[in-house]
C-alpha cells in the first residue's frame, strides 16, 4: 500500500550533539496547550524566527526538533500566563491540515509530542531527582541514578476486514452521530502485533479474522501514538459488538459507506485503497 504518512517528520534530520545554546538561526514552533500559532500570511507558516520581538527570550523551554535543510528547528512551550503572541492565531495540529505545507504539519505534531514529553519528564520517575537532556540523542538523565528516559511511543493497531465484497466498520459509543470507523487499540505488554490485532476485532466485534497482511504505518502525535495498519479477512463468528467501547458493528459495501473519516489518518488510506479494488 501506497500511504503517504502526513504527520511522519521527515523533512527533519536530527543532528547530534545538540548546542549549548538556542541557535540565532533557529526556527521556532510556539506551543501551548496541546496546540501551535500559525502566522496568517500570503504563505501561512508555524515557524517563527530566533530574531522574532516575541521570542527574544524563550526562556529553558526550548526543545529541538531537528534540522530543517541548514535550518535548526526547536519547539517552545509558551506557558498559560504570557500574553496571547500578536499576529499569530491559535490552532490545533488537526486544524492545520491544508494551511499549511504538509511538512510543517507534521513538524507542528512532533513539536506538541516533544513538549508534552519535556513537561512529563522534568523528574525522574524513580528517584524524583530533576532531570537533564541526553545531548547525544532524544532523550533525558537523571543525574542521580542514571536513569534514561526516552519519549514514550505507544504502538497501536488499525484493520480493515474484508468479507466478500464488504468491509466491517464500528461507531464507538462516543463517535459523532453517523460516524464509523476501523477496529483499533493498542498493543499490550507481552504480545506480538498480530496478536494485538487478532484481540482487537475479537474484543470489539465478536469475530476471528484470517490471511493478516501489513500495510502502513502512520505516526499519530495526540498525544504519543504510532498508528499500525494491517488489512484481514473475515473468519468466522457473528458481529457482537463489546458494548463497551463500540455500540455497533456493520458490514458496508463499496457503494453504501457511511460518512467516512477525514483524509489526515491512515484509517481513510486503507478505506481508499480497499474502495479502490485491493
Amino acid at each position: 500500500m501506497d500511504h503517504k504518512a502526513r504527520f511522519a517528520a521527515d523533512s527533519l534530520e536530527k543532528q547530534y550533539p545538540e548546542p549549548d545554546r538556542l541557535p540565532k538561526d533557529a526556527c521556532l514552533v510556539v506551543v501551548r496547550n496541546g496546540g501551535v500559532y500559525l502566522r496568517k500570511e500570503s504563505t501561512p507558516t508555524i515557524g517563527e524566527r530566533r530574531s522574532s520581538d516575541l521570542l527574544k527570550e524563550p526562556g529553558k523551554n526550548a526543545q529541538y526538533l531537528g534540522h530543517r535543510r541548514a535550518v535548526p528547528w526547536y519547539a517552545i512551550d509558551l506557558s498559560d500566563d504570557l500574553p496571547l503572541p500578536e499576529g499569530l492565531v491559535y490552532a490545533g495540529v488537526r486544524e492545520l491540515a491544508g494551511l499549511v505545507p504538509d511538512e510543517e504539519l507534521a513538524i507542528a505534531g512532533l513539536a506538541v509530542q516533544i513538549t508534552e514529553y519535556h513537561r512529563t519528564t522534568r523528574f525522574c520517575g524513580r528517584c524524583g531527582t530533576a532531570t537533564v537532556p541526553a545531548g547525544t540523542e532524544r532523550a533525558k538523565v537523571c543525574p542521580s541514578c542514571h536513569r534514561v528516559i526516552y519519549p514514550r511511543l505507544s504502538p497501536a493497531v488499525i484493520v480493515l476486514v474484508r468479507n466478500n465484497n464488504a468491509v466491517l466498520m464500528v461507531r464507538g459509543k462516543r463517535a459523532a452521530p453517523g460516524r464509523y470507523s476501523l477496529i483499533a487499540g493498542f498493543v499490550e505488554p507481552g504480545e506480538t502485533i498480530e496478536h494485538a490485532v487478532h484481540r482487537e476485532v475479537l474484543e470489539e466485534a465478536g469475530i476471528t479474522i484470517k490471511n493478516i497482511r501489513y500495510c502502513a504505518s502512520e505516526p499519530w502525535p495526540f498525544p504519543d501514538s504510532v498508528m499500525l495498519g494491517f488489512v484481514a479477512d473475515y473468519d468466522g463468528g457473528e458481529l457482537a459488538p463489546d458494548g463497551v467501547e463500540i455500540e455497533s458493528a456493520v458490514w458496508f459495501d463499496r457503494d453504501h459507506l457511511p460518512p467516512l473519516p477525514p483524509n489526515l489518518s491512515l484509517t481513510r488510506a486503507l478505506i481508499d485503497d480497499w474502495v479502490a479494488g485491493a
